[in-house]
């Protein structure tokens, strides 16, 4: 049976397997973790390009983050390194950066969490390398499509499922694979919270959706199958069958009247390509 526990800013929080429901300062804690978020994601724009590595943009995401008043929550979190995650081509989440460099025609998400002042500003977004491939534009544009319409079904009285079925919907019209293997989560205080928010799912199944409520919705798409498989670094999933996988995330909080997205970008720069 799901718990609802409400929650102010100055109560001990902790992952219990209750779904919280926070109140105004929540509210406005993660409008500013999120702010700073996306534009760490903005910065990094003309960054990424043909060459640079992926520990170069990492060194990005730390020093911006730090300048923000923040801390990376990835770093030193389970044993994990890095500032942030980069995935290229058919690595599906968690890749660490390195040396690696960028190709052209290469797609990578980048995925930030900086904490600010204790809340979590979870957000990920895809990014071209070069000129890319008609196919990988076409993957990266119906994994965005799918987040949004997820997004528009994040309204009090409607379910998680409903949320769900709307990615599974687009993106299967489109023949491609939703990744099972990994899911959104409660986001806030805690970095990973409940509800697990899956991809796939049917229409008024899973949690009911409340005023306070915080989560990441962060469907990964494949052009393949859905299965995924774990690198022995303990960390980093790919594909199965090596195809190409894309991922974006927005952090959003339900309202009164429908849900509010604390990760979008202030310069507009939500999908690509970013001129």
């Amino acid at each position: 049976m799901t718990s609802y526990v409400s929650v102010t800013a100055d109560d001990f929080i902790e992952r219990d397997g209750a779904i919280k429901l926070y109140d105004a300062t929540g509210f406005e804690g993660m409008r500013k973790a999120g702010r700073l978020a996306a534009e760490i994601l903005d910065a990094l724009v003309p960054h990424v390009v043909p060459g640079v590595t992926t520990e170069a943009l990492d060194d990005i995401v730390r020093r911006m983050t730090l300048d923000g008043g923040a801390v990376p929550a990835t770093l030193g979190y389970r044993g994990y390194t890095k500032s942030c995650c980069i995935s290229i081509n058919h690595v599906v989440c968690h890749g660490i950066p390195g040396p690696k460099a960028l190709k052209e025609g290469d797609i990578i998400n980048i995925d930030v969490t900086p904490m600010l002042d204790g809340w979590h500003g979870d957000t990920s977004r895809m990014f071209l390398v070069g000129d890319v491939p008609i196919k990988a534009k076409r993957l990266v544009d119906v994994t965005y499509e799918s987040l949004m319409l997820g997004i528009e079904q994040a309204k009090p009285g409607n379910h998680l499922g409903d949320v769900s079925h709307a990615i599974q919907t687009h993106a299967e019209k489109h023949r491609y694979g939703v990744v099972r293997d990994f899911c959104g989560h409660g986001v806030g205080r805690v970095f990973h919270d409940a509800p697990e928010v899956v991809h796939v799912g049917k229409p008024g199944t899973g949690p009911e959706l409340k005023p306070g409520m915080i989560f990441t919705i962060e469907p990964m798409i494949n052009i393949g199958r859905p299965d995924v498989k774990m690198l022995d670094d303990g960390w980093t999933a790919v594909t199965r069958d090596r195809t190409l996988s894309a991922q974006f995330e927005h952090s959003i909080g339900i309202t009164e009247t429908g849900c509010e997205i604390f990760t979008k970008s202030p310069a507009g720069l939500d999908h690509p390509p970013y001129a």
